[in-house]
């Protein structure tokens, strides 16, 4: 499977270890991401039109430093899934999706008609943090993720997406689940837990395989077996899209 993020810092999160929990189970994953970081979908359709090499390609979680432009990107291989997102900050108002999102899926469809086109939910900022209070005006990460799932799933509507990898909802569910601290910054999720449970995610919804007996414990930092089992657990619960 040959997966595209058009993305940014947060999708470079959610990918890390997506190649390598794949390979645990004989299950081929190719994953580009471009990246740019706190990237929006009206940056995204302003490098559309210019064509400028304003992104540095990750390939399979590392990232490459090989500056590339969209339209490039697109062309390089027969993607299977082509995924797009907000940029967090934005992430919750609808109304700073469009119209560049429906420009940006139009141009993919052009470019790649037979790749299938999955939104990623990004989540919400960690609780108490000036970044949730001061920045998105919330007063918990519960109330942010609600109006990002609103927006997200209007997203898919609008584009006829094929599916939403629903990452913001997976962390209310883990931190329900016990697992509190899944940010390294208060926004971009955590180097251990809290990326491979967006990458596990990504592999249940795009791959239809169980995570139930996936081996992959090479993080970057450490993740204990407890929280191991929870994230498995949690990701099991979710339905692929394919």
């Amino acid at each position: 499977m040959n997966i595209l993020a058009i993305g940014n810092s947060f999708s470079r999160d959610a990918t890390r270890y997506l190649h390598q929990i794949a390979r645990k189970d004989k299950y081929p994953v190719s994953i580009a991401n471009l990246y740019i970081g706190g990237c929006s979908l009206e940056t995204h359709f302003r490098n559309m039109m210019s064509g400028e090499r304003k992104y540095l390609l990750d390939f399979n979680g590392q990232s490459t430093c090989f500056p590339t432009n969209i339209d490039d990107a697109l062309l390089n291989r027969a993607w299977d899934v082509i995924t797009v997102q907000q940029a967090s900050k934005d992430s919750f108002c609808y109304e700073t999706y469009q119209p560049y999102l429906d420009a940006l899926v139009n141009h993919v469809r052009q470019y790649c008609p037979k790749a299938k086109i999955v939104v990623h939910q990004t989540w919400a900022y960690e609780n108490e943090s000036d970044r949730l209070l001061k920045v998105a005006k919330y007063e918990t990460s519960k109330a942010m993720t609600a109006d990002i799932v609103t927006a997200y799933n209007q997203a898919a509507k609008d584009i006829k997406a094929c599916g939403i990898i629903p990452s913001g909802e997976l962390f209310e569910k883990l931190k329900e689940a016990g697992i509190s601290h899944m940010h390294r910054d208060t926004y971009h999720a955590s180097e251990g837990v809290g990326r491979y449970a967006l990458a596990l995610l990504w592999y249940r919804m795009l791959s239809g395989k169980s995570v139930m007996e996936n081996t992959f414990c090479d993080f970057d930092e450490e993740v204990s077996d407890e929280e191991i089992e929870i994230v498995r657990n949690t990701v099991e619960g979710f339905s692929p899209i394919f």
